[in-house]
């Protein structure tokens, strides 16, 4: 049996920037190890399978080591590969079922927009090893159910953070949201993700993140609609727009290629 393969540049409106993700377009449910395989074989920060189910369609995300509850990146790359590959009608409103729930996604012109849970972090200590792996002065520390959020000074800092993975994988979580308020003016906040446990050392473009970062900064900066640029070496665009428990993720896509997986 083969199934349609569509790598999508999410986040991004051109080719080689944004997060890559691969996209298996199936045709129903599949076997967990052979997708975790899969997942390894694509190598990319994080691979989605979807195929129809009930009025929508059942969406799963895998990292090369493991399956991960919640992927932003991967969902925009799903929705613009489903719509790119004429799987469904482009002016439907896509229903995924995920292990987060209902998630669902939009376009508005070249733009898809996300409703997804927000991940709202409260303030805890930091432990020893994750201060010693960053290497900074941590203005703030919070914790979700899956990720540390640090703040740091400025931007420079956190442009210039180079951490050490190796201690970093010590710390219990899914990743690390290392932000910072923006120097730029088209940009309110500025982000980078690390998750090394979960087999991704720097995320190019972390959508879940932002599930985490809007609240944060709308508290912050007094606004429920804001501008994320996550400042890997890739880098990305991530509009957000906090409302109540759901944040709306909006961002751009690109196909970069479309072939068979046999």
């Amino acid at each position: 049996m083969t199934h349609r393969l569509v790598q999508v540049d999410a986040f991004t409106d051109r080719p080689f920037s944004g997060n890559p993700a691969a996209v298996l377009i199936l045709k129903g449910p599949a076997e967990e190890a052979w997708m975790q395989s899969v997942a390894s074989e694509m190598n990319l920060s994080e691979t989605a399978f979807v195929h129809p189910e009930g009025e929508g369609f059942r969406l799963r995300w895998f990292t090369p080591r493991l399956e991960v509850d919640l992927c932003g990146h991967a969902t925009l790359a799903a929705a613009h590969a489903l719509w790119d590959c004429g799987a469904t009608d482009s002016e439907h409103i896509l229903r995924f079922q995920t292990l987060s729930g209902l998630l669902t996604a939009t376009r508005q012109g070249p733009w898809i927009n996300l409703d997804f849970p927000a991940e709202f972090e409260e303030y805890c200590a930091a432990p020893m090893e994750l201060t010693e792996a960053l290497g900074v002065a941590l203005h703030y520390v919070g914790r979700n159910r899956f990720d540390y959020l640090i703040e740091v000074e400025n931007e420079q800092t956190l442009r210039q953070l180079n951490p050490d993975l190796t201690l970093l994988e010590t710390v219990s979580a899914r990743g690390f949201i290392i932000t910072s308020i923006s120097d730029r003016s088209e940009y309110d906040f500025v982000s980078r993700f690390f998750a090394p446990g979960a087999g991704v050392r720097e995320d190019p473009v972390t959508g879940s993140a932002h599930c985490c970062l809007a609240p944060f900064w709308a508290t912050r900066l007094g606004k429920d609609s804001l501008v994320g640029y996550q400042a890997s070496q890739r880098g990305g665009i991530v509009r957000v727009q906090v409302k109540g428990d759901r944040v709306i993720l909006g961002g751009q896509a690109v196909t970069v290629f479309r072939g068979e997986m046999v």
